[in-house]
Protein backbone atom coordinates (compact mmCIF):
# COMPACT_ATOMS: atom_id res chain seq x y z
CA UNK A 1 0.00 0.00 0.00
CA UNK A 2 0.90 3.31 -1.08
CA UNK A 3 1.03 6.38 1.05
CA UNK A 4 -1.19 9.36 0.19
CA UNK A 5 1.18 11.34 1.79
CA UNK A 6 3.78 11.70 -0.64
CA UNK A 7 1.15 11.22 -4.26
CA UNK A 8 -0.49 14.38 -6.60
CA UNK A 9 -3.82 15.43 -6.82
CA UNK A 10 -5.21 14.73 -9.75
CA UNK A 11 -6.95 16.84 -11.77
CA UNK A 12 -9.06 15.65 -14.44
CA UNK A 13 -9.59 17.80 -17.57
CA UNK A 14 -7.46 20.68 -18.59
CA UNK A 15 -10.44 23.31 -19.72
CA UNK A 16 -10.62 26.75 -18.09
CA UNK A 17 -11.61 25.33 -14.73
CA UNK A 18 -8.87 22.32 -14.75
CA UNK A 19 -6.62 24.48 -14.75
CA UNK A 20 -7.76 27.01 -12.64
CA UNK A 21 -7.34 24.43 -9.99
CA UNK A 22 -3.94 23.35 -11.14
CA UNK A 23 -3.16 26.94 -10.93
CA UNK A 24 -4.52 26.94 -7.20
CA UNK A 25 -2.54 23.37 -6.33
CA UNK A 26 1.07 25.43 -7.57
CA UNK A 27 0.26 28.56 -5.88
CA UNK A 28 0.11 26.64 -2.60
CA UNK A 29 3.09 23.98 -3.36
CA UNK A 30 1.26 21.13 -3.86
CA UNK A 31 1.72 18.22 -5.81
CA UNK A 32 -0.29 18.01 -8.90
CA UNK A 33 -1.46 16.09 -12.28
CA UNK A 34 -3.27 17.14 -15.00
CA UNK A 35 -5.13 14.57 -16.89
CA UNK A 36 -6.30 16.10 -20.35
CA UNK A 37 -8.36 13.91 -23.09
CA UNK A 38 -6.93 16.04 -25.55
CA UNK A 39 -4.47 16.52 -27.90
CA UNK A 40 -4.42 20.07 -26.38
CA UNK A 41 -5.71 21.59 -23.30
CA UNK A 42 -8.65 22.95 -23.83
CA UNK A 43 -10.25 20.50 -26.13
CA UNK A 44 -13.73 21.25 -25.70
CA UNK A 45 -13.02 25.08 -25.30
CA UNK A 46 -11.31 24.53 -28.80
CA UNK A 47 -14.60 22.55 -29.93
CA UNK A 48 -16.79 25.77 -29.41
CA UNK A 49 -14.31 27.69 -30.47
CA UNK A 50 -16.50 29.95 -33.14
CA UNK A 51 -18.99 30.72 -30.22
CA UNK A 52 -18.97 33.98 -28.33
CA UNK A 53 -18.91 34.23 -24.74
CA UNK A 54 -22.00 36.57 -23.66
CA UNK A 55 -19.73 37.17 -20.17
CA UNK A 56 -16.42 39.77 -20.64
CA UNK A 57 -12.95 38.51 -19.63
CA UNK A 58 -13.18 39.26 -16.31
CA UNK A 59 -15.55 36.64 -15.34
CA UNK A 60 -13.26 34.35 -17.80
CA UNK A 61 -10.02 34.36 -16.06
CA UNK A 62 -8.83 32.51 -12.58
CA UNK A 63 -6.68 34.28 -9.84
CA UNK A 64 -4.35 32.11 -9.30
CA UNK A 65 -3.88 31.81 -13.19
CA UNK A 66 -3.79 35.44 -13.75
CA UNK A 67 -0.82 35.65 -11.09
CA UNK A 68 0.99 32.67 -12.70
CA UNK A 69 0.72 34.06 -16.10
CA UNK A 70 1.88 37.82 -14.83
CA UNK A 71 4.66 36.42 -13.62
CA UNK A 72 5.77 35.04 -17.12
CA UNK A 73 5.19 38.44 -18.75
CA UNK A 74 1.35 37.78 -20.04
CA UNK A 75 -0.22 40.48 -20.92
CA UNK A 76 -4.59 39.90 -19.35
CA UNK A 77 -6.96 40.48 -22.19
CA UNK A 78 -9.20 44.16 -21.63
CA UNK A 79 -11.17 43.02 -18.61
CA UNK A 80 -14.97 44.02 -20.84
CA UNK A 81 -14.07 42.67 -24.27
CA UNK A 82 -15.68 39.21 -24.92
CA UNK A 83 -14.21 36.36 -26.12
CA UNK A 84 -14.94 33.44 -28.43
CA UNK A 85 -14.13 29.89 -27.59
CA UNK A 86 -11.04 30.47 -29.48
CA UNK A 87 -10.06 33.49 -28.22
CA UNK A 88 -9.63 31.91 -24.43
CA UNK A 89 -8.02 29.39 -25.66
CA UNK A 90 -4.96 31.67 -27.65
CA UNK A 91 -4.99 33.97 -24.97
CA UNK A 92 -5.35 32.37 -21.87
CA UNK A 93 -5.72 28.49 -21.50
CA UNK A 94 -2.73 27.60 -24.15
CA UNK A 95 -0.04 30.54 -22.33
CA UNK A 96 -0.81 29.17 -19.15
CA UNK A 97 -0.42 25.40 -20.14
CA UNK A 98 2.84 26.94 -21.55
CA UNK A 99 4.17 27.82 -18.20
CA UNK A 100 6.99 26.69 -16.83
CA UNK A 101 4.97 25.17 -14.24
CA UNK A 102 2.07 24.07 -15.57
CA UNK A 103 4.22 22.04 -18.27
CA UNK A 104 5.65 20.12 -16.09
CA UNK A 105 2.40 18.57 -14.60
CA UNK A 106 -0.01 18.36 -17.31
CA UNK A 107 -0.38 15.32 -20.06
CA UNK A 108 -2.20 15.50 -22.92
CA UNK A 109 -3.81 12.47 -24.85
CA UNK A 110 -4.38 10.95 -21.51
CA UNK A 111 -8.32 9.97 -21.15
CA UNK A 112 -9.13 8.70 -17.29
CA UNK A 113 -11.55 5.84 -17.71
CA UNK A 114 -12.19 4.95 -13.91
CA UNK A 115 -11.59 6.35 -10.60
CA UNK A 116 -11.37 3.89 -7.93
CA UNK A 117 -9.69 3.50 -4.40
CA UNK A 118 -6.39 1.50 -4.15
CA UNK A 119 -7.83 -2.66 -3.52
CA UNK A 120 -11.29 -1.41 -2.72
CA UNK A 121 -14.68 -1.45 -4.70
CA UNK A 122 -17.02 1.07 -3.46
CA UNK A 123 -18.60 -1.54 -1.07
CA UNK A 124 -15.91 -1.54 1.33
CA UNK A 125 -15.86 0.51 4.01
CA UNK A 126 -13.01 -0.06 6.50
CA UNK A 127 -10.11 1.98 5.88
CA UNK A 128 -11.02 3.04 2.76
CA UNK A 129 -9.81 7.00 3.87
CA UNK A 130 -6.73 5.74 3.97
CA UNK A 131 -6.14 4.21 0.82
CA UNK A 132 -5.04 6.58 -2.05
CA UNK A 133 -7.08 6.84 -5.05
CA UNK A 134 -6.55 5.13 -8.25
CA UNK A 135 -6.82 6.41 -11.72
CA UNK A 136 -7.07 4.47 -14.90
CA UNK A 137 -5.60 6.02 -17.73
CA UNK A 138 -6.13 5.27 -21.00
CA UNK A 139 -2.71 7.02 -23.56
CA UNK A 140 -4.43 6.14 -26.59
CA UNK A 141 -2.20 2.94 -27.22
CA UNK A 142 -4.62 0.45 -26.04
CA UNK A 143 -3.27 -0.08 -23.13
CA UNK A 144 -4.66 1.51 -19.40
CA UNK A 145 -2.23 2.45 -16.70
CA UNK A 146 -3.07 3.34 -13.18
CA UNK A 147 -2.19 6.54 -11.51
CA UNK A 148 -2.29 7.04 -7.39
CA UNK A 149 -3.19 9.93 -5.99
CA UNK A 150 -4.18 11.26 -2.88
CA UNK A 151 -7.44 13.75 -3.60
CA UNK A 152 -9.17 13.68 -7.12
CA UNK A 153 -10.75 16.99 -8.33
CA UNK A 154 -12.78 15.81 -11.10
CA UNK A 155 -13.57 19.17 -13.69
CA UNK A 156 -14.27 16.99 -16.63
CA UNK A 157 -17.15 19.13 -17.57
CA UNK A 158 -20.60 17.63 -19.56
CA UNK A 159 -19.76 18.68 -22.75
CA UNK A 160 -18.74 15.62 -24.33
CA UNK A 161 -22.11 13.82 -22.98
CA UNK A 162 -24.67 15.57 -24.86
CA UNK A 163 -28.94 15.08 -24.27
CA UNK A 164 -29.76 13.00 -27.29
CA UNK A 165 -32.74 14.12 -29.41
CA UNK A 166 -35.75 12.18 -27.72
CA UNK A 167 -37.59 14.31 -24.92
CA UNK A 168 -37.97 11.86 -22.68
CA UNK A 169 -34.29 11.55 -22.08
CA UNK A 170 -33.52 8.76 -23.95
CA UNK A 171 -32.42 7.74 -28.13
CA UNK A 172 -35.46 8.66 -30.31
CA UNK A 173 -36.92 6.37 -32.18
CA UNK A 174 -34.66 6.03 -35.17
CA UNK A 175 -32.58 8.44 -33.64
CA UNK A 176 -29.23 6.23 -33.92
CA UNK A 177 -29.62 5.27 -37.26
CA UNK A 178 -30.59 8.94 -38.56
CA UNK A 179 -27.10 9.57 -36.90
CA UNK A 180 -25.47 11.27 -40.17
CA UNK A 181 -28.38 13.85 -40.31
CA UNK A 182 -27.90 14.47 -36.95
CA UNK A 183 -25.61 17.15 -35.35
CA UNK A 184 -25.44 18.09 -31.25
CA UNK A 185 -24.27 20.83 -29.48
CA UNK A 186 -23.22 24.00 -31.62
CA UNK A 187 -21.85 23.22 -34.83
CA UNK A 188 -19.83 26.09 -36.56
CA UNK A 189 -22.48 26.52 -39.34
CA UNK A 190 -20.96 29.45 -41.01
CA UNK A 191 -17.53 28.02 -40.98
CA UNK A 192 -15.97 24.99 -40.57
CA UNK A 193 -19.53 22.80 -41.01
CA UNK A 194 -21.16 25.15 -43.49
CA UNK A 195 -21.75 22.75 -46.81
CA UNK A 196 -24.13 20.65 -44.47
CA UNK A 197 -26.36 23.50 -43.69
CA UNK A 198 -26.20 26.37 -46.65
CA UNK A 199 -29.01 26.19 -48.71
CA UNK A 200 -31.32 23.64 -46.73
CA UNK A 201 -33.57 23.23 -44.08
CA UNK A 202 -32.49 22.80 -40.56
CA UNK A 203 -34.48 21.74 -37.31
CA UNK A 204 -32.88 23.11 -34.47
CA UNK A 205 -34.30 21.79 -31.23
CA UNK A 206 -33.65 23.31 -27.91
CA UNK A 207 -34.65 26.21 -25.93
CA UNK A 208 -31.03 27.33 -24.21
CA UNK A 209 -28.42 29.73 -24.98
CA UNK A 210 -26.83 26.84 -27.11
CA UNK A 211 -29.92 26.72 -29.12
CA UNK A 212 -30.13 30.25 -29.55
CA UNK A 213 -26.20 30.48 -30.76
CA UNK A 214 -26.64 28.08 -33.60
CA UNK A 215 -30.57 29.84 -34.62
CA UNK A 216 -28.59 33.32 -34.54
CA UNK A 217 -25.89 32.04 -36.64
CA UNK A 218 -28.25 29.70 -39.33
CA UNK A 219 -30.33 33.42 -39.67
CA UNK A 220 -27.17 34.52 -40.68
CA UNK A 221 -26.68 32.34 -43.38
CA UNK A 222 -29.61 32.56 -44.40
CA UNK A 223 -29.10 35.75 -45.22
CA UNK A 224 -26.56 35.61 -47.62
CA UNK A 225 -27.84 32.17 -49.15
CA UNK A 226 -31.77 32.93 -48.92
CA UNK A 227 -32.65 29.03 -49.52
CA UNK A 228 -31.49 28.21 -46.17
CA UNK A 229 -34.93 27.93 -43.97
CA UNK A 230 -34.43 27.50 -40.48
CA UNK A 231 -37.33 25.78 -38.00
CA UNK A 232 -37.14 25.96 -34.40
CA UNK A 233 -38.78 23.15 -32.14
CA UNK A 234 -39.11 23.44 -28.30
CA UNK A 235 -40.83 21.30 -25.51
CA UNK A 236 -41.85 23.86 -23.70
CA UNK A 237 -44.42 26.78 -24.90
CA UNK A 238 -42.86 29.51 -22.89
CA UNK A 239 -39.96 30.91 -23.85
CA UNK A 240 -39.14 33.63 -21.36
CA UNK A 241 -36.38 31.74 -20.00
CA UNK A 242 -34.23 31.57 -23.36
CA UNK A 243 -35.25 35.14 -24.76
CA UNK A 244 -34.39 36.10 -21.31
CA UNK A 245 -34.64 39.18 -19.15
CA UNK A 246 -33.69 41.80 -22.22
CA UNK A 247 -32.14 44.80 -20.63
CA UNK A 248 -33.08 43.89 -16.76
CA UNK A 249 -29.86 40.75 -17.58
CA UNK A 250 -26.86 41.79 -15.91
CA UNK A 251 -24.35 40.89 -18.90
CA UNK A 252 -25.54 42.76 -21.57
CA UNK A 253 -24.43 40.16 -24.49
CA UNK A 254 -26.91 37.47 -22.70
CA UNK A 255 -29.71 39.76 -22.54
CA UNK A 256 -29.57 40.63 -26.14
CA UNK A 257 -28.60 37.41 -27.39
CA UNK A 258 -32.57 36.58 -26.23
CA UNK A 259 -33.85 39.80 -27.67
CA UNK A 260 -32.35 39.06 -31.02
CA UNK A 261 -33.92 35.63 -31.12
CA UNK A 262 -37.36 36.81 -30.59
CA UNK A 263 -36.82 39.22 -33.31
CA UNK A 264 -36.26 36.28 -35.64
CA UNK A 265 -39.26 34.64 -34.81
CA UNK A 266 -41.73 37.28 -34.88
CA UNK A 267 -40.18 38.71 -38.05
CA UNK A 268 -40.76 34.76 -39.36
CA UNK A 269 -37.03 34.11 -40.68
CA UNK A 270 -37.26 31.38 -37.78
CA UNK A 271 -40.26 29.09 -37.75
CA UNK A 272 -40.97 28.47 -33.88
CA UNK A 273 -43.33 24.57 -33.40
CA UNK A 274 -43.36 25.21 -29.67
CA UNK A 275 -44.65 22.74 -27.20
CA UNK A 276 -43.42 19.90 -29.16
CA UNK A 277 -41.71 16.75 -27.97
CA UNK A 278 -39.56 14.36 -30.23
CA UNK A 279 -40.31 10.85 -29.96
CA UNK A 280 -39.43 9.20 -33.46
CA UNK A 281 -36.88 10.22 -36.85
CA UNK A 282 -36.75 8.27 -39.70
CA UNK A 283 -35.52 9.80 -43.46
CA UNK A 284 -37.17 9.46 -47.15
CA UNK A 285 -35.71 10.41 -49.82
CA UNK A 286 -32.05 11.62 -47.86
CA UNK A 287 -34.02 14.08 -45.85
CA UNK A 288 -35.43 13.60 -42.48
CA UNK A 289 -38.95 13.12 -41.09
CA UNK A 290 -39.65 14.44 -37.36
CA UNK A 291 -42.59 12.89 -35.37
CA UNK A 292 -43.46 14.60 -31.79
CA UNK A 293 -46.12 14.66 -29.28
CA UNK A 294 -47.91 18.09 -29.39
CA UNK A 295 -51.28 19.58 -27.33
CA UNK A 296 -53.25 18.36 -30.35
CA UNK A 297 -51.35 14.69 -30.67
CA UNK A 298 -49.23 13.34 -32.74
CA UNK A 299 -47.78 16.27 -35.26
CA UNK A 300 -44.71 16.16 -37.79
CA UNK A 301 -42.09 18.29 -39.18
CA UNK A 302 -40.92 17.63 -42.30
CA UNK A 303 -39.28 16.88 -44.06
CA UNK A 304 -36.05 18.94 -43.04
CA UNK A 305 -32.25 18.01 -43.92
CA UNK A 306 -30.23 18.63 -40.91
CA UNK A 307 -31.19 18.55 -37.29
CA UNK A 308 -28.66 20.05 -34.49
CA UNK A 309 -29.79 18.94 -31.15
CA UNK A 310 -29.20 21.27 -28.40
CA UNK A 311 -30.72 20.24 -25.48
CA UNK A 312 -27.51 20.76 -22.92
CA UNK A 313 -25.55 18.19 -21.29
CA UNK A 314 -25.31 15.34 -18.64
CA UNK A 315 -22.52 14.01 -16.31
CA UNK A 316 -20.60 10.77 -17.44
CA UNK A 317 -21.20 8.96 -14.01
CA UNK A 318 -19.50 5.95 -15.48
CA UNK A 319 -16.01 7.06 -14.21
CA UNK A 320 -16.86 7.28 -11.11
CA UNK A 321 -19.07 3.75 -10.75
CA UNK A 322 -16.85 2.51 -7.51
CA UNK A 323 -16.71 6.03 -5.75
CA UNK A 324 -19.08 6.77 -3.12
CA UNK A 325 -20.99 9.97 -4.58
CA UNK A 326 -24.52 11.90 -2.88
CA UNK A 327 -25.94 13.32 -6.39
CA UNK A 328 -29.22 15.43 -6.34
CA UNK A 329 -31.52 12.38 -7.85
CA UNK A 330 -32.71 14.21 -10.91
CA UNK A 331 -30.16 16.85 -11.58
CA UNK A 332 -27.28 14.19 -10.80
CA UNK A 333 -25.09 17.49 -9.78
CA UNK A 334 -23.96 17.54 -6.06
CA UNK A 335 -26.70 16.90 -3.48
CA UNK A 336 -26.06 19.91 -1.83
CA UNK A 337 -26.09 22.00 -4.91
CA UNK A 338 -29.27 21.19 -6.22
CA UNK A 339 -32.01 22.85 -4.49
CA UNK A 340 -29.83 26.02 -5.13
CA UNK A 341 -29.93 25.70 -9.23
CA UNK A 342 -32.95 23.57 -9.79
CA UNK A 343 -34.07 24.77 -12.95
CA UNK A 344 -37.33 23.67 -11.89
CA UNK A 345 -37.33 26.60 -8.99
CA UNK A 346 -35.01 28.79 -9.56
CA UNK A 347 -32.95 30.66 -12.62
CA UNK A 348 -32.21 33.85 -11.91
CA UNK A 349 -28.37 33.76 -11.98
CA UNK A 350 -28.02 33.97 -8.40
CA UNK A 351 -26.37 31.10 -7.32
CA UNK A 352 -25.30 31.39 -3.59
CA UNK A 353 -21.50 31.58 -2.24
CA UNK A 354 -20.75 27.74 -2.62
CA UNK A 355 -17.38 25.56 -1.75
CA UNK A 356 -15.68 22.58 -0.80
CA UNK A 357 -18.39 21.54 1.45
CA UNK A 358 -21.17 21.82 -0.68
CA UNK A 359 -18.65 19.90 -3.56
CA UNK A 360 -17.64 17.31 -1.54
CA UNK A 361 -19.46 13.51 -1.34
CA UNK A 362 -19.18 10.49 0.94
CA UNK A 363 -15.50 9.89 -0.73
CA UNK A 364 -13.03 12.07 1.09
CA UNK A 365 -10.86 13.88 -1.17
CA UNK A 366 -13.01 13.67 -4.14
CA UNK A 367 -14.52 16.80 -5.28
CA UNK A 368 -16.89 17.70 -8.46
CA UNK A 369 -16.21 20.96 -9.85
CA UNK A 370 -17.00 23.09 -12.78
CA UNK A 371 -20.09 22.60 -15.10
CA UNK A 372 -20.39 18.81 -13.74
CA UNK A 373 -21.13 19.98 -10.26
CA UNK A 374 -24.35 21.28 -11.82
CA UNK A 375 -25.03 17.83 -13.68
CA UNK A 376 -27.84 18.79 -15.65
CA UNK A 377 -28.68 22.29 -14.45
CA UNK A 378 -27.98 24.80 -17.25
CA UNK A 379 -27.17 28.18 -15.42
CA UNK A 380 -23.22 27.75 -15.24
CA UNK A 381 -20.57 30.31 -15.52
CA UNK A 382 -17.17 30.25 -15.41
CA UNK A 383 -16.71 32.46 -12.47
CA UNK A 384 -18.36 29.91 -10.54
CA UNK A 385 -15.55 27.12 -10.97
CA UNK A 386 -13.01 29.48 -10.37
CA UNK A 387 -14.24 30.20 -6.91
CA UNK A 388 -15.26 26.60 -6.42
CA UNK A 389 -11.72 25.16 -6.95
CA UNK A 390 -9.97 28.10 -5.28
CA UNK A 391 -11.94 26.86 -1.94
CA UNK A 392 -11.63 22.99 -2.74
CA UNK A 393 -7.89 23.44 -3.35
CA UNK A 394 -7.64 25.14 0.01
CA UNK A 395 -9.48 22.72 1.87
CA UNK A 396 -6.75 19.71 0.58
CA UNK A 397 -3.80 21.66 1.73
CA UNK A 398 -5.54 22.00 5.42
CA UNK A 399 -6.55 25.77 5.33
CA UNK A 400 -10.24 25.45 6.42
CA UNK A 401 -10.58 29.56 6.92
CA UNK A 402 -9.76 30.34 3.62
CA UNK A 403 -12.10 27.19 1.89
CA UNK A 404 -15.08 28.25 4.33
CA UNK A 405 -14.21 32.81 3.44
CA UNK A 406 -16.59 31.94 0.01
CA UNK A 407 -17.27 35.07 -2.45
CA UNK A 408 -19.04 34.94 -5.51
CA UNK A 409 -21.89 37.71 -6.68
CA UNK A 410 -22.91 36.85 -10.02
CA UNK A 411 -24.94 38.76 -12.76
CA UNK A 412 -28.51 38.03 -12.69
CA UNK A 413 -30.00 37.05 -15.71
CA UNK A 414 -33.15 38.77 -15.15
CA UNK A 415 -35.38 35.95 -15.43
CA UNK A 416 -36.76 33.62 -12.21
CA UNK A 417 -38.07 30.55 -13.09
CA UNK A 418 -40.05 30.35 -9.85
CA UNK A 419 -41.71 33.66 -12.03
CA UNK A 420 -41.96 32.02 -15.08
CA UNK A 421 -45.80 31.47 -16.11
CA UNK A 422 -47.07 27.68 -17.11
CA UNK A 423 -47.57 26.95 -20.80
CA UNK A 424 -50.39 28.77 -22.22
CA UNK A 425 -50.48 31.33 -19.07
CA UNK A 426 -50.07 35.08 -19.66
CA UNK A 427 -46.38 35.90 -19.51
CA UNK A 428 -45.57 38.03 -16.21
CA UNK A 429 -43.58 41.59 -16.71
CA UNK A 430 -40.12 40.39 -16.06
CA UNK A 431 -38.48 38.24 -13.17
CA UNK A 432 -40.58 37.51 -10.01
CA UNK A 433 -42.89 40.71 -10.98
CA UNK A 434 -40.56 42.61 -12.67
CA UNK A 435 -37.81 45.10 -12.37
CA UNK A 436 -37.93 46.90 -8.81
CA UNK A 437 -38.52 50.51 -8.32
CA UNK A 438 -36.05 52.31 -9.31
CA UNK A 439 -34.84 53.70 -5.70
CA UNK A 440 -35.30 50.37 -4.20
CA UNK A 441 -32.59 47.86 -2.89
CA UNK A 442 -34.14 45.18 -4.49
CA UNK A 443 -33.85 42.99 -7.91
CA UNK A 444 -37.27 42.40 -8.59
CA UNK A 445 -40.89 43.70 -7.04
CA UNK A 446 -41.58 40.54 -5.04
CA UNK A 447 -38.38 41.43 -3.59
CA UNK A 448 -38.57 45.04 -3.37
CA UNK A 449 -41.97 44.28 -1.70
CA UNK A 450 -40.81 41.57 1.02
CA UNK A 451 -38.10 44.47 2.31
CA UNK A 452 -40.57 46.78 2.76
CA UNK A 453 -42.52 44.19 5.00
CA UNK A 454 -39.85 43.79 6.97
CA UNK A 455 -38.68 40.32 5.55
CA UNK A 456 -34.93 39.87 4.20
CA UNK A 457 -36.15 39.38 0.33
CA UNK A 458 -37.50 36.77 -1.95
CA UNK A 459 -34.24 34.97 -2.57
CA UNK A 460 -33.56 36.67 -5.99
CA UNK A 461 -30.44 38.98 -5.96
CA UNK A 462 -27.16 37.10 -4.87
CA UNK A 463 -26.56 40.13 -1.66
CA UNK A 464 -30.09 38.55 -0.71
CA UNK A 465 -29.16 35.04 -0.29
CA UNK A 466 -27.81 33.66 2.81
CA UNK A 467 -23.94 31.97 2.16
CA UNK A 468 -25.57 28.73 3.86
CA UNK A 469 -28.70 27.59 2.44
CA UNK A 470 -29.76 23.83 2.48
CA UNK A 471 -33.24 24.85 1.42
CA UNK A 472 -34.34 27.11 -1.82
CA UNK A 473 -34.82 30.61 -0.87
CA UNK A 474 -38.60 30.44 -2.05
CA UNK A 475 -38.24 33.23 -4.59
CA UNK A 476 -41.97 34.87 -4.90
Amino acid sequence: MTSSDVLPVAVIDGGPVGLAAAAHLIQRGLPVKVYEAGSTVGANVRDWGHVRLFSPWEYNTDTAARVLLQSHGWQEPLGKAMPTGSDLYEAYLKPLAETSEMAAVIETGAAVKAITRQGADKVLSRGRETKPFVLAVSTGNGSIRRDLARAVIDASGTWTAPNPLGAGGTLAEGEAETAANIAYGIPDVLRRDRAAYVGRTTLVVGAGHSAANVLLDLAKLAERKPATSIVWATRGENLMRVYGGGRADQLPARGELGSRLKALVDSGQVTLVAGFSVVRVRTAGGQVMVEGEAASGIREISPVDRIVVSTGQRPDLNLTRELRLDLDPWLESAKALGPLIDPNLHSCGSVPPHGHRELAHPEPGFYTVGIKSYGRAPTFLMLTGYEQVRSVVAAIAGDLAAADDIHLVLPETGVCSTNLPVDGAPASSGCCGGPAPAKADACCVADAVAKAEGQSGCGCGPAKVPEKVAEPAGCC
